[in-house]
């Protein structure tokens, strides 16, 4: 345990490098255009950028216990606070689209360790008692996170040149890097183990997780853009996670010494429960982080900063309430009353976004439902974080951090392939409906089309000319009525989703007086 001075640098360090890497899993989102023109690359081709990074995270994090563990928690720690920030300087360099996807492999390496591993540093910093103001402050980056790399993004992509992007991370890292040699220290369980032999350590267990974990990833990550289970890729690789994380499951709770310790889920039913709960969290999260931009740019107009700006208030108002939420559980506030709480406000933002969704919404229409948002965040990330937590000790500590953040990357990557998938094949689908009521033998139809064939003809349009852009007109207009119709379908479904998941919160037991993570075990 760290006082004073010291604790406080900790956090500082963590904080920053939890933001470092969830900022890049969606700064990149804005600067996709650029990278396509700069680098000759197709669409398909530039997905890879996101999907890489994706993938190289979800499966180093459930395996940051064992690192650390192993190679020294502060060693790995701050090796992968450098990888993360070279790697950061390669993808800016890069000159063709293949580099980029490598590079940012490695930075998703890199970075998969700074979010599970912080937590840890968290866990061993502070006492029992300021344990949930510990928690609340790395709540802030996980939240703020993914909804300020859009604004960051846009901003930067608006006044500068995608590798800044990149750039950014550098003086950061290099801070971080600063401050973890100075002020980070491996608590003593850890100096004082004994790394294991390579012949003992679980490499059956690294290739099955490599295969199911980054399989199901990738499958997540690409199968909008590959029709799904229309294209034989998708289908192997959908094969391979299953075989894999089937064999990792079974080789994992069969192990002396496995690489994921997923015995810890049967030693702590809250544990068990808070992983479903952080897919949930997840789900919803990265979800809704991903439909708002896509609504306000496609059919508002909004440009990648503009939307950014709007997504900020909310994300502030939620890193900052995070303190307070760790200090209504230091006083003793239930977390299994929290969470319910927290999935009610994140419903209700749900419902006031399918309400107010309209051609005409602007800025000040959102403001109040993502503040809602933010309420609902914290109220739900930080009572789930300490719950999972609650009661257990050092290395398994170590375990059930690196499992929720797995968890919930992954409640995160289904959420957006879901949403992703239902939106394109909805609008296609409500687009019939309306069609019923236009055509060439209604009157309104008629008058319509005349009436954009006039105006287009008095823009210098011949006659032929001004129809076809009439029947385009009409057809953007259809099109758009259904859009609309569509994503207020897809903020209802996320609510009721959460709402169906309340259940869950029956199933957690109760802490008892003043059980809390023991950390004099784990020291």
């Amino acid at each position: 345990m760290e006082t004073g001075f010291t604790k406080w640098i900790i956090v500082i360090t963590v904080v920053m490098c939890c933001l470092l890497e969830l900022i890049d899993t969606s700064i990149v989102n804005v600067a996709l255009t650029q990278m396509m023109g700069n680098l000759s690359a197709t669409q398909q081709e530039v997905t890879w950028v996101i999907a890489s990074y994706g993938i190289a995270n979800v499966i180093v994090i459930p395996m940051t216990g064992f690192l650390a563990e192993q190679f020294g928690r502060k060693n790995y720690y701050l090796v992968s606070v450098i990888l993360f920030t070279l790697a950061s300087i390669a993808c800016g360099q890069s000159t063709n689209i293949w580099e980029l996807v490598a590079f940012r492999f490695i930075q998703g390496i890199g970075g998969g360790a700074l979010m599970a591993t912080s937590q840890a540093i968290l866990i061993d910093t502070f006492p029992p008692k300021q344990l949930p103001l510990g928690q609340a402050l790395f709540g802030m980056g996980v939240i703020i996170g993914p909804t300020i790399g859009p604004t960051l993004g846009g901003y930067i992509v608006d006044n500068y040149d995608w590798p800044w992007i990149f750039y950014v991370n550098v003086p950061v890292g290099i801070l971080a890097s600063i401050f973890t040699v100075l002020f980070i220290r491996d608590p003593e369980r850890i100096k004082n183990a004994v790394p294991r032999p390579l012949r003992e350590i679980d490499w059956a267990g690294i290739g099955l997780l490599i295969m199911g974990v980054g399989s199901l990833q990738l499958v997540l990550e690409q199968g909008e853009s590959e029709d799904w289970f229309e294209s034989a890729y998708i289908n192997i690789f959908t094969a391979l996670a299953v075989i894999g994380l089937v064999g990792f499951v079974w080789r994992e709770l069969t192990a002396r010494q496995p690489i994921v310790d997923l015995r810890v889920l049967g030693k702590s039913r809250n544990l068990a429960v808070g992983a479903v709960l952080s897919f949930v969290l997840g789900f919803g999260m990265f979800a809704s982080v991903f439909i708002f931009p896509i609504f306000t740019q496609r059919i508002l107009g909004f440009s990648a900063a503009q939307t950014g700006y709007i997504l900020l208030p909310g994300a502030l108002a939620s890193g900052l309430m995070m303190p307070l939420i760790g200090k209504m559980l230091q006083a003793g506030v239930p977390q299994k009353f929290m969470i319910p709480v927290g999935f009610s406000i994140f419903f209700v933002f749900t419902f006031w976004m399918a309400q107010i969704i309209s051609p005409t919404a602007g800025e000040s229409d959102f403001f109040w439902p993502l503040m809602v948002r933010g309420l609902g965040m914290g109220l739900i990330f930080l009572p789930i974080t300490t719950m999972s937590l609650a009661g257990l000790s050092g290395k398994d500590a170590g375990q059930a951090a690196g499992l929720t953040g797995m968890i919930r990357q992954l409640g995160g990557s289904f959420g957006v392939a879901i949403v992703g998938t239902y939106l394109e094949r909805s609008i296609a689908q409500n687009r019939i409906s309306p069609l019923a009521h236009i055509s060439l033998y209604d009157t309104n139809t008629v008058q319509r089309i005349q009436a954009f064939t006039a105006n287009f003809m008095s823009r210098g349009f011949s006659f032929e000319q001004a129809q076809k852009q009439a029947y385009a007109a009409l057809e953007g207009i259809l099109m758009k009525q259904v859009s609309i119709i569509t994503y207020s379908q897809v903020f209802t479904m996320i609510g009721l989703f959460f709402v169906c998941c309340l259940p869950l919160v029956l199933l957690i037991k109760r802490a008892r007086r003043g059980e809390k993570i023991d950390l004099n075990a784990a020291h």
